[in-house]
């Protein structure tokens, strides 16, 4: 019996919620909610005692798999590995499929946002970039071409 019955969403802890916030929101997610978390529940599930957190949780227009963006506000946050490559071990990227890979990519450089590496073609089916976005997260954007 499989234990697993939705991939409910995907945590990122940041230092900067409201610019996190705002590059995946000016990527096209949308804000579902907005709240700070602390307590016995957070210190329990965390094992950080006497934590607090903001969390911002979105989605993308057509629901699906969402984005908790959290940002602790006790105790001071530890420093992550913002240049780490593709290839560093632990979560290295978040993924979307856009409608135009290069307006988005585009996008993303107008707003500080540069490229990891650059536009690649799969079996002419994908196109498919990484870009570097706030505090060093690699948000793989993929457009279908086939």
């Amino acid at each position: 019996m499989p234990h697993v019955l939705h991939f409910d969403h995907v945590g990122v802890t940041v230092a900067d919620l409201d610019t996190a916030v705002a590059f995946f929101v000016g990527l096209g997610l949308e804000v579902e909610g907005r709240t700070f978390v602390e307590g016995e529940f957070v210190d329990t599930v965390t094992g950080i005692p006497d934590s607090r957190t903001e969390i911002v949780m979105l989605h993308a227009p057509d629901g699906g798999t969402g984005l908790e963006l959290s940002s602790f506000t006790r105790p001071d946050h530890l420093p992550g590995s913002p240049s780490a490559p593709a290839n560093e071990l632990g979560l290295r990227s978040v993924a979307f499929q856009v409608r135009d890979l290069e307006a988005t990519v585009d996008w993303a450089a107008e707003n500080g946002y540069g490229l990891v590496g650059g536009v690649g073609e799969y079996e002419g089916v994908w196109r498919m970039a990484y870009v570097r976005g706030p505090e060093g997260i690699i948000v793989a954007l993929a457009e279908r071409i086939g």
